[in-house]
């Protein structure tokens, strides 16, 4: 589930829920990416690199970049 709260040109701001097990599909964005782990934990992937990330994380993927969370 996914909620949009700011939708511009340079700027977006989208709120995402995951269930556990779930996954975006990797994609790339025409924006800077900023992600926050509000609870549980997973993977992300930011161009070649995967990191484990938890609670508190705050991740920045820039535009053009390919990312899946």
């Amino acid at each position: 589930m996914s909620k949009s709260f700011h939708d511009r040109e340079h700027v977006q701001i989208i709120h995402i829920i995951l269930k556990s097990g779930e996954r975006l599909k990797k994609h790339i964005t025409p924006v800077d990416v900023v992600f926050y782990v509000l609870r549980r934990e997973g993977i992300v992937e930011i161009g070649d690199e995967k990191s484990k990330v938890g609670s508190g994380t705050l991740i920045y993927s820039p535009a053009y970049t390919p990312h899946l969370v």
